[in-house]
Order: structure tokens, then sequence, then C-alpha cells
């Protein structure tokens, strides 16, 4: 019994070690033993047997600080691999990534429309067995699969209320199930939220209110340097804070929303109807418009200086400054960084956004606040979702799977 605990306690710190090194690069002897409260010789005796396992690499030496530099030690990129999905309301992104996050396989994008939809689900698992099967990695170099979707979503579960139900299993429960690998789920916006604070612009901040700019416009918030969910595990409904009582009808029932006001649907939308009465642009409606074909095309538009792109831009950012400017009130954060897929317009956005706030908000609060646009962008998505499974690595179902 003694030696079958000490077995898992050292699997334990080697799935640790294999966790912290994929989010801090690389680390020391010295620093593991620090973090981790373990002697050196058991640090050091894990790490050797993760190098014989193929997990962790020697990295060379630290920059000299005047005493002995010690030996660095990094994860090896290429010791598993994980399948990160980005979903929205209306197409789904499948990628296979390393432990740096780098593709090493071909995306695939499809679209899925989750509302009203019974079939969603069969089609993801489809989509997920062809990729597999067609991405040129064997199944069990794949660690993990991690999922950011839009919905309500009990993550510890594994449920998300909104979409893709799945009878009497969870729906994470029903993806391992049907696909043979550990699956976890999250909220989109929640995961933008992490990987901009592990790997993005917002990197060792405390306090962070990270924007996903979509079909809605999500919000995501670091507290603490923590992502807060609330007490239901759904706070950052950033989309429906009313904006007048009169506006658009929105999704939710409601009227003034602001995912009916500002949204990258908001904006598609009005891009195509302006076309149809005769503005001005270099945009062109094409046989049966798409909302995600004219959102990507306006982008463009806009940050090509196209005149009534930038136009649509901007009123949607107004209305984004003035949602912020409650939020400023309420959350008082470090920083505010765009994400998303609108970050691609995120610099045109920056200015209407910046006037509403000195308009809306009390100038010792908005004067406090950073207003950023993510270096990732619309990949923020794809590479939480990776951060998802690696932060479960050491978790039960998880060591089933990958043993070292």
């Amino acid at each position: 019994m003694e030696v079958k605990t000490k077995s898992v306690k050292g699997m334990q710190l080697k799935h640790m070690i294999t966790k912290c090194l994929y989010f801090d690069k690389a680390m020391s002897c010295a620093e593991l033993s620090e973090l981790f409260d373990k002697s050196i010789p058991s640090i050091a005796k894990a790490l050797n047997e993760l190098i014989e396992k193929g997990f962790v690499v020697e990295q060379g030496y630290a920059p000299s600080s005047g005493g002995r530099r010690p030996l660095m030690y990094a994860i090896n990129a290429d010791a598993m691999y994980i399948l990160a999905i980005a979903m929205d309301q209306r197409s789904t992104r499948i990628q296979l990534v390393d432990l740096r996050n780098h593709p090493v396989a071909e995306m695939m994008v499809f679209d899925l429309k989750l509302a009203g939809n019974d079939c969603a689900l069969n089609i993801l698992v489809e989509n997920i067995n062809k990729y597999i099967d067609g991405c040129g990695v064997l199944k069990e170099k794949i660690t993990g699969i991690g999922i950011g979707m839009p919905g309500f979503i009990d993550p510890d579960k594994g449920i998300n209320y909104t979409y893709l139900k799945s009878g009497d299993r969870s729906l994470s429960q029903f993806i391992a199930d049907e696909i043979g690998l550990p699956t976890y789920i999250d909220n989109d916006s929640s995961l933008i939220a992490l990987a901009e604070q592990k790997f993005g612009i917002a990197k060792w901040q405390k306090e962070v209110m990270v924007i996903n700019l979509s079909w809605g416009i999500g919000l995501g918030m670091i507290v603490n340097g923590e992502l807060f969910r609330g007490r239901n595990g759904f706070a950052g409904e950033f989309s429906h804070i009313p904006l007048s009582e009169d506006g658009a009808l929105c999704e939710c029932g409601k009227r003034g929303c602001l995912e009916a006001e500002a949204s990258m649907l908001v904006v598609a939308n009005k891009a195509i109807e302006g076309i149809k009465q005769g503005r001005v642009t270099s945009l062109k409606v094409v046989g049966e418009a798409q909302s995600k074909q004219m959102s990507d095309a306006i982008m463009a538009a806009a940050n090509a200086g196209d005149q009534f792109a930038i136009e649509l831009f901007s009123d949607a950012g107004n209305k984004i400054g003035k949602a912020l400017a409650i939020l400023i009130h309420i959350m008082n954060p470090q920083a505010i960084v765009l994400s998303g897929r609108g970050a691609k317009v995120g610099k045109i956005l920056m200015a209407p956004i910046q006037q509403a706030l000195h308009k809306y908000c009390i100038p010792r609060l908005s004067s406090g606040t950073e207003l950023m646009v993510s270096e990732l962008g619309f990949d923020a998505e794809l590479i939480g979702a990776a951060i998802l499974v690696m932060e479960n690595f050491d978790k039960e179902e998880m060591n089933q799977v990958v043993s070292i």
C-alpha cells in the first residue's frame, strides 16, 4: 500500500511539473522545488523520469547572474497533442496543436448552426472523428479535447444548458464516449479570457475584463488573478446589458440589449441593408448574403479605409463603449482587452469606445483602466480550449489516459 501511495504521489508530481512547464515555458530544478515545496532531489528524480518519457527536455543554462548558472527545463512540444475546438453560434473550428499551442495539422472549419438544431451534436461528433482520422497523428498521441462554445455552461458538470442537448449524459461525457478521449467544455468568452491571461496581452495582470467581439458580445472576467464565474458560473453576460428601452429586439426577448445593437451580426446585417439601399462602398452582396462572409468582408474593408464600413464600426464602438462605462463603474478593472473575431478591427473600435468612455464614465475610474487590443485575436478561443485540457491535466481521468 505504501509503495502504491508513493507511486501515485510521484505521478501527480510529474503531472504537476508537466502542467507548470506548459504555462511557464522553462524553469530550473530549484524554481520547481520552491514552487511545489518539494525537495530538490524529489524534483530532480521527477524531471529525469519525464525526460526519459520524452515529456521534458533540457533547454540550456539560464543567463548568468553572478553565480553558477542553473540548468533550465522545458516542455517537449511534441510529447503529446491537444484537440482544440472553437465554436460560435454559426460555425466551428477544429485544430490539433502541440504543447506550445502551435498547429500540427490543417484546421477544419465547417458551418454548424446551434440554435434550434437537434442534429448539431451528432454533426459535431461526426466531424471530430473525421478530423482525427485524417489529421495524420495517432489518436494515442492526443491527450484530450477542449471545446469552447457559447451558452450557459457548467464546466465542472460538463453541461451546456443552452445548446447541444445530450440526453442523460453530460455533454462532455457524451463526446468523450463517442470519441474515446477525455473532453472538457467551457464558455467561449471564459476561454478567451484564460488565453489572454495565460499567453496573451493580459499576462501577469490581476484585474482584467476581456471582451469577446463575435456574433454576440461576450465577457470573460479575471478578478484577483483568477477567472471569475459568479455564484452559478454564468457571470459575464455582457451581451444583455440594456442600452435603451426601445432599441432592437434581442434573441433573449428583451429590447435594447448590447448584442442587438452592436454585435458583429448586427454590423454585418446593417452592411447588407446599406448596400441594398445604395450606400457608396467597396462592399458587395453576392447571391444569398451570409452574415459570416459579410462580417469578414466588412472588417477587411474597414481596415482598407472603406468609409461606410468604418462608419458602421464606429457606431458599434460607441455603443460598446457606453456598455463598458457601466462595467468600469462596477468592476474598476486594471485593463480591458478587445478580443475574439472582432479584434481584427480593434484599432478602429478604439477611438469611438474611448469617446464613449469620456462621455459616460467618471474620469477618475476610466483613467485607471487601460484599453488594449488582443494580439491573439480570433485564435484566442482555440488557445483557450487547449488551456482547458491542460488545466485538467492532473485530474484522475487524464491520468488514466496519460501515464508518465
